[in-house]
């Protein structure tokens, strides 16, 4: 057993340098995704004509490579998140990027439909898995008192990656720059480049202490936070403050799926139902949008294919607005009231938008208009989602705790969503569309309901006081310790 003060002297630390480096080397992946995934909702027609270079139709592209590539995030996140648990952090989030990059520069050299597919399911298995190792690492560095800000516009630099993609889509779509069959291919060079530029500074990232000290490396967590403390010091200028709040824990071997599911069903039901609602929700609707939206604008307002990014960079802008002005209320005024708000919020401006696409009275400028008011609010909801699983349970379950609730949530609204809505999108009929954005609608209102009815006052605390670390022994008063 070990008695340790890490997790109160990681929260203490001031702001600093070494902290932006954390935030740059582990939260600039989201801009990788979203740059993947509009790319190939916004060349979905490009990649369908002939001389593309490559057998494929629109609709399997916005249907079936869509849904493959969240299947393989599903998948990426439940391997991926139980060897972040057993194998540390860092070495995994290292891992993930390699699976993503590999995927990335195989796509490009797609030549057929089936191998298109495989490498779009396994890029997603690389962004799953950095969806548990990135998530929980972050929480693990980061002080309680920035956490949830922090984490929401990390989270919400996915959309600086779409809006990233929407305007290189409208340049590499333009056949008098590039070739009907080079154009996409360079689009995904693109993430293979940036890819690689963060694989350079994600390894300055140290593991986290949090999970050291729990697989009996409490000399070495010591050390590491130690080195933290003197270049924050450094940095600064100022002196820290004692450390109080000490807790004691052993180590404990691995821990099974068993010892998992009982946690979460027997202490954190609740819990449960919550990450569960808020995933469905978000999964459902910005799956459907970000695979689809270029498709309404095609189908309904006979928006040329290549001007389609243009519409795509001003939601995109809307959405990472959302996270990046409201993210310091989920610290200051709570998570509840704000998750909560903002989810119910953009559910009822959807109806809205629902009710007035249904009356024909919106054109391709309004109906983006409407849909940048509405994800500016869902888009923080969506990036708390991820902070709640990552936040509300025990340290040595934490990763796969994001990935099933990942996995399961987007499983249910991530592969159902674009299946559904732009299969409900391609019949060309008014009412099939809005019956989409009311469906989308529904489930973000009622995942808000669930979030004001049970949702954890966690903003501020500690992450050991939201949820004790299974290998925890009991909370101490301040003494000697590690």
């Amino acid at each position: 057993m070990v008695r340790t003060r890490i997790p109160a002297r990681l929260d203490r630390l001031p702001w600093s340098r070494w902290h932006w480096r954390i935030v740059i080397g582990l939260g600039t992946v989201w801009i990788l995704d979203g740059l993947e995934v509009t790319i190939v909702g916004n060349m979905a027609s490009r990649l369908a004509q002939h001389g593309s270079g490559i057998a494929i139709s629109t609709a399997q592209v916005t249907t079936w490579a869509a849904a493959l590539y969240v299947a393989g995030a599903c998948c990426g996140a439940l391997f991926f998140g139980r060897l972040t648990d057993l194998f540390g952090r860092k070495r995994l989030f290292m891992v993930t990027l390699a699976v993503y990059l590999s995927a990335t520069a195989l796509t490009a050299l797609s030549w057929t439909a089936w191998f298109f597919f495989l490498c779009r399911f396994v890029t997603g298995l690389g962004i799953g898995g950095e969806y548990a190792a990135i998530n929980s690492a972050i929480d693990e560095l980061i002080p309680a008192r920035a956490r949830g800000r922090i984490d929401l516009i990390i989270n919400g630099t996915f959309w600086v990656g779409a809006a990233a993609g929407a305007l290189a889509s409208i340049a590499l779509l333009n056949t008098a720059l590039f070739a009907t069959n080079l154009g996409w291919r360079l689009a995904f060079g693109i993430g293979v480049v940036l890819g690689l530029g963060i694989l350079l500074v994600r390894r300055q990232v140290p593991e986290s202490p949090r999970w050291l000290i729990t697989h009996g490396r409490a000399d070495e967590a010591e050390r590491l936070v130690g080195s933290i403390e003197d270049e924050v010091r450094e940095q600064t200028g100022q002196e820290l403050e004692p450390a109080q709040d000490e807790i004691a824990v052993r180590q404990r071997g691995a821990i099974g799926f068993g010892t998992i599911a009982r946690t979460v069903l027997r202490d954190y039901p609740r819990r449960g139902v919550l990450g569960l609602a808020l995933f469905v929700g978000q999964a459902f609707l910005y799956n459907s949008v970000t695979f689809g939206y270029a498709v309404i604008l095609t189908t309904f307002f006979k928006t040329p294919a290549d001007e389609t990014g243009y519409y795509f960079v001003v939601i995109a802008v809307g959405n990472f607005l959302g996270p990046l002005l409201l993210g310091r209320l989920f610290d200051t005024v709570g998570r509840k009231p704000m998750i909560a708000g903002s989810y119910i919020l953009s559910g009822l401006l959807l109806f809205g938008t629902a009710a007035l696409f249904q009356r024909g009275v919106l054109d391709a400028v309004t109906l983006t208009a409407c849909w940048t008011v509405v994800l500016f609010f869902a888009s923080a909801g969506a990036s708390a989602a991820y902070l709640t699983v990552s936040e509300i349970f025990p340290l040595e379950t934490r990763a796969l705790c994001i990935a099933f609730f990942y996995a399961v949530g987007t499983a249910l609204g991530g592969i159902t969503g674009p299946l559904l809505f732009n299969g409900l999108v391609s019949s060309g009929k008014t009412s099939d569309t809005t019956l989409a954005f009311c469906i989308g609608a529904g489930l973000m209102c009622a995942a808000g309901l669930v979030e004001a009815a049970i949702g954890v006052r966690a903003e501020r605390r500690s992450l050991e006081s939201l949820a004790a670390p299974l290998s925890a022994v009991t909370a101490t008063a301040p003494g000697t310790g590690v």
